[in-house]
């Protein structure tokens, strides 16, 4: 799978918003969606095949961070997806107090 498909899964894409400036644990990213563990760890799988992101153990955890040098030519339409979101979010909001 190419990493251009990777990306166009939306919960991939949240993943790796979370994991852009920080890294976090597996069971940390699993706790922002209203999926099973295993589920965010196929994701994160498929993330590592496609070498979007980058994982190291810490004990008995695994540690999670976006490969940024890879993600490179995707971080504009990365950015403005998550930027559009989040004025969509923001329109929605304001739109509730008329």
């Amino acid at each position: 799978m190419d990493a251009l498909q990777v990306v166009a899964e939306p919960r991939r894409r949240e993943i790796l918003r979370l994991i852009w400036d920080e890294e976090m644990a597996a069971g940390e990213i699993a706790g922002h969606f209203d999926l099973t563990f295993g589920a965010v760890s196929q994701h994160l799988s498929v993330l590592r095949e496609a070498s979007l992101v980058e994982m190291r153990r810490e004990g008995n955890r695994h540690i999670y961070k976006a490969n940024l040098d890879a993600l490179a030519p995707y971080r504009t339409v990365l950015e403005m997806m998550w930027g559009g979101a989040l004025e969509d979010l923001k329109t929605a909001v304001e739109s509730k107090g008329d």
